[in-house]
């Protein structure tokens, strides 16, 4: 699955999604939708008519109505777009909660956002390999994790905080990983996909042993 986000939306909108989609790959469209309802609404609407995407993000702090419109514009499709709240941002810390007047601990913080989600219809969210095991244990094994901020254990965290290995983050219990610029600025981006790869399959065959 291709991610989509912000950046390479803004510069060439719904036609990246169809290239790709035309060349047969699923998609990630990573736009976390923060507005009031209505708007949300119809982002989501739109976003579910475009082919091929699979999961679509909108930030769980846009509150209960906001996440309900949402769900209720993806529709009851088989193939609809499953929708993922994001929780904390992996690039925060303690302080940024604290600069933004959160005092809450970013567990706590996470979990009780993800309830949110959950009330509100969604399928999951997205949170750090940090939060992930409390988010599993709260909201059940059917409720979707996606972990961004994956990265292998000598990659530069870049401007992320809270990060995981891709192995760390299969055993958090992860059920998608978001993986970007350890491969996208590696010397070799198809070596450093295959490494990647190969460390989620040995995650994946210790945990079904376990």
């Amino acid at each position: 699955m291709f991610k989509v986000g912000s950046q390479l939306f803004t510069a060439e909108g719904p036609r990246a999604v169809t290239k790709l989609a035309d060349l047969g790959f699923d998609i990630f469209l990573d736009l976390k939708f923060h507005d009031i309802p209505n708007t949300v609404a119809h982002a989501v609407t739109a976003t579910a008519r475009l082919p091929r995407v699979r999961l679509l993000t909108l930030h769980a702090s846009g509150g209960l109505a906001m996440m309900r419109a949402a769900r209720e514009a993806a529709g009851s499709k088989k193939n609809r777009p499953l929708l993922l709240g994001v929780t904390v941002l992996t690039s925060f810390e303690a302080a940024t909660l604290r600069e933004i007047g959160i005092e809450d601990s970013l567990g706590s913080r996470v979990v009780a956002l993800a309830r949110l989600a959950k009330s509100a219809g969604l399928d999951g969210v997205v949170c750090s390999a940090l939060e992930a095991p409390a988010v599993r244990r709260e909201l059940g094994p059917e409720f979707k994790i996606l972990l961004p901020g994956v990265r292998p254990a000598m990659a530069a965290a870049n401007d992320q905080s809270r990060v995981a290995t891709p192995g760390d983050a299969v055993r958090a219990g992860a059920d998608y990983l978001v993986v970007g610029r350890p491969i996208t600025a590696a010397a070799n981006p198809r070596a450093a996909a295959l490494e990647i790869g190969a460390e989620i399959a040995h995650a994946e065959r210790g945990s079904a042993v376990a």
